[in-house]
Parts: structure tokens; C-alpha cells; sequence
């Protein structure tokens, strides 16, 4: 049975919560989890990317479920800063459900493309998500995958 997700903008207040999200989200995968030990500091959502409407939440049944945070790039493109889900709500739906709105206020600002970075175990999320590889980054947890995703089809 489908869920239903409503996807909002976070508000200022939520910050801290939204850290605890992450760092739960972090440790709960294993490709993850090692970084975050060695760099706990990594847990960051600064508050002018709330302020400024970046950061989006997922709520199911009133309860936070997942966040996700973009960030304007240079190019004119965006970039998917951030993604996370809590652990317990992982496979409903809610990260792509985040991905697709993200897309859509990408799109709102004129973008061609949403960007990520992101570890090369979330390669098989991002691709169902309609992400393609594009290369390879240093990071400061490693080796990053960068991916993007087309906004705009030209026919």
C-alpha cells in the first residue's frame, strides 16, 4: 500500500532535528558509517540553506521521514547537497520522492541538470532516480561518484 509523503520546506526550528536525521541515516549504512566516525563534524545543515528554502523535508503522518538539501552551482545548474532518510523508512518511496522535487524546484531555477555527489554505493538509488555517472571525485571521505540527472528533454 502506498504511503502518502507530503514534501515541505524545513523551517529554522528543525535544524537540529533534521542533524539527527543525518547522523542516524549515516550510521545506518555501512558505506557510510565509517566516514561519519572519522569525521563527525560531517553532520552539518547550515541555517541559511534552511533560511533560504534549500532544504526540504518529507513527512509521513505528520513525522519527519527524510530531508534533502540543494544548492545553486556557478554553472547554473544545481547541486543535490544532501539526502537522507531515516533508516526505518528506507525502500518506501521517500528518498525518490525527494529526488523528484528537488528536480522540479531545479527546474524552477533555470537549471539544466541536478548534480551529486555521492558514494559509489548509492550509484543503484541514484540511477533508478534517473542519474548517470559522469566521473569520479576526491572527497573528503574518499573516492566520490559524481552523477547527474538531465531536467529538460530536447526532442
Amino acid at each position: 500500500m502506498p504511503i502518502e509523503i507530503l514534501i515541505r520546506a524545513a523551517w529554522p526550528g528543525e535544524r537540529e532535528m533534521l542533524k539527527s536525521l543525518q547522523r542516524r541515516a549515516a550510521a545506518a549504512n555501512p558505506g557510510d558509517r565509517e566516514a561519519l566516525l572519522a569525521n563527525p563534524d560531517a553532520i552539518a545543515i547550515p541555517a541559511g540553506q534552511i533560511a533560504s528554502g534549500q532544504v526540504v523535508l518529507a513527512e509521513v503522518d505528520g513525522v519527519c521521514a527524510g530531508f534533502a538539501a540543494i544548492l545553486p552551482r556557478a554553472d547554473g545548474d544545481v547541486e543535490l547537497d544532501g539526502l537522507f532518510v531515516e533508516p526505518g523508512a528506507w525502500k518506501c518511496g521517500i528518498g525518490r520522492a525527494l529526488v523528484a522535487h528537488c528536480c522540479e524546484m531545479a527546474r524552477g531555477m533555470g537549471a539544466g541538470h541536478l548534480h551529486v555527489v555521492g558514494n559509489p554505493h548509492a550509484l543503484g538509488f541514484y540511477g533508478k532516480c534517473g542519474f548517470e555517472p559522469v566521473g569520479l571525485t576526491k572527497t573528503r571521505f574518499g573516492s566520490g561518484l559524481v552523477m547527474r540527472r538531465r531536467l529538460f528533454i530536447f526532442v
